[in-house]
């Protein structure tokens, strides 16, 4: 039953899972299978997290099932969230931001102070904004804490990658999933990874023309490790699926191809296709023209792990350049108390994440975990690592960019001034070209640029010094007010309508 902001703690969550997709349903649901009480906390108003992305019940949606792959297994997760919340054993907190997380014992600052029905510094603090809306603010109390906060898209930019019709590749699916709408009716799709199959697949299945798939890679580097294909088969047939969608609506595939250009004045119209080379680098003479009305863009995706990485929590660098959590066997980072499960340890699914989730939440109450489930987690985490090094990004994308070319669209910083500040002013890491030229410091925090500047400060492009961990205090935007005024005591207000 919805709590409201006016109820008092009792006393603190024995778990706090941050993020309702699939990794933090799974745990949550688990968690409370071994009679743990938890806080499943999500900025989104439906659990589900981007992979289950589901349209608003006003839509009047009548099989979302099939804009979905593995539906079933999200609705099963959803009906065991739903009796575990009638139980009281899980509240789901939708709407809430998190923008920090504070260890037990650590110093109490002025907006979350130390109560006894809060369990003083023995518990962990999550403070979360509900919104600029609301003017309000939480802070949840948990004994342990599980970061299953997902991941975002990786963005290289190129000559007229800002312009209207140009979405990413998870941003055209999120637009069919949960508004049942599409960027355009002519649609390129383009990038590298797996997630492009998948756009392509959707999108043409929904009624739109994608006259390429253009993917930078070429898929060869699957075939360097078979035993690891071998043992996921699922992988394989989803994959197959997916390819005959697209051969059915005579979607052509253009590998080792990337868009290196779009144009258009109030839209996109056409992009330019050119053929690379091994590095990424455009071949002279092979651009093509296609015409189109919209561009789904992406080149994999990035762990989310502000909030952990604030803590001091170690990382790793994953087989394509990108930062992920580093953890044990069980799934522990390196700050004692705090858990992490799903992509923020590297990219690899849904299949991978719900595994880790369980596991996860058997760590954290102490219960062995079958076997059968360490050995799942442990190909389909093979499978992630390898899917990674096949589409690692080259080190040539960089050419594609010409000096005008805005590389951070919010502050619209373009290329020439972040090489002025990399060959000129001697900034050698993406934090000191942010403060040279202010790349990183929009809305979006760093998420669309942040990839593309820290290439191109490891040395004008080279790709080699990519992955750093950012840090930042606030993983979130958060009105002053809220911060000034802090949070109201007692438990935040938690609940969804019933999916």
């Amino acid at each position: 039953m919805p709590t409201s902001p006016s109820d008092s703690f009792d006393r603190p969550y024995d778990l706090a899972v941050i993020g309702a997709g699939p990794a933090g349903l799974a745990a949550a649901v688990a968690a409370a299978d071994l009679g743990l009480r938890c806080a499943l906390v999500d900025a989104g108003p439906r659990t589900g997290g981007q992979f289950y992305r589901h349209p608003a019940p006003g839509l009047g949606a009548a099989r979302p099932d099939r804009l979905h792959h593995g539906w079933s297994v999200y609705t099963g997760l959803a009906d065991r969230l739903a009796a575990h919340r009638r139980a009281g054993r899980v509240d789901h907190l939708a709407g809430h931001h998190v923008w920090a997380l504070e260890r037990p014992g650590a110093a109490a600052g002025a907006a979350a102070p130390e109560t006894p029905e809060s369990g003083g510094d023995t518990a962990w603090a999550v403070h979360a904004t509900l919104g600029p809306e609301t003017g309000d603010r939480a802070t949840v109390r948990a004994a342990a804490v599980l970061l299953a906060t997902g991941a975002y898209e990786r963005q290289l930019p190129f000559p007229g990658w800002t312009l209207p019709g140009v979405v990413t590749a998870g941003g055209a699916q999120a637009m069919l999933k949960a508004g049942l709408v599409l960027p355009g009716k002519r649609i390129v799709v383009a990038g590298s990874g797996p997630l492009l199959l998948a756009a392509a697949s959707s999108l043409v299945t929904a009624g739109a023309r994608v006259p390429a798939v253009v993917e930078a890679t070429a898929y060869l580097g699957y075939a360097r490790r078979p035993g690891v294909l071998a043992a996921v088969p699922a992988k394989l047939v989803e994959g197959a699926g997916h390819g005959a969608a697209l051969l059915r609506h005579k979607v052509r595939l253009r590998p080792r191809s990337a868009v290196v250009e779009a144009h258009g004045t109030d839209r996109v119209t056409a992009v330019t296709v050119a053929r690379l080379d091994t590095d990424w680098r455009p071949v002279p003479g092979s651009e093509r023209r296609i015409d189109c009305d919209a561009l789904a863009v992406g080149h994999g995706l990035l762990p989310q792990i502000e909030l952990a990485t604030e803590l001091g929590a170690g990382t790793r660098t994953t087989a394509d350049g990108a930062v992920a959590l580093a953890v044990d066997a069980q799934l522990r980072t390196t700050v004692p108390g705090l858990w992490a499960a799903g992509e923020t340890c590297g990219v690899g699914g849904a299949d991978l994440a719900i595994a880790e989730g369980e596991l996860a939440a058997h760590a954290v109450a102490g219960v062995p975990v079958a076997t059968s489930l360490l050995r799942r987690r442990a190909r389909l985490r093979a499978f992630a690592e390898l899917m990674a090094s096949a589409h690692r990004p080259g080190p040539g994308w960089s050419q594609w960019l010409r000096p005008d070319t805005d590389v951070c669209r919010c502050e619209e910083v373009p290329a020439a001034r972040i090489t002025e500040a990399v060959e000129e002013l001697g900034a050698g890491d993406a934090r000191t070209v942010k403060l040279l030229t202010r790349a990183g410091m929009g809305w979006c925090q760093g998420r669309m640029c942040g990839p593309a500047v820290a290439c191109l400060a490891a040395g004008s492009g080279s790709g080699e010094g990519e992955a750093r961990p950012d840090s930042r205090p606030l993983s979130c935007p958060v009105p002053l007010s809220q911060l000034a005024a802090g949070p109201r005591a007692g438990r935040p207000g938690a609940g969804e309508p019933r999916d």
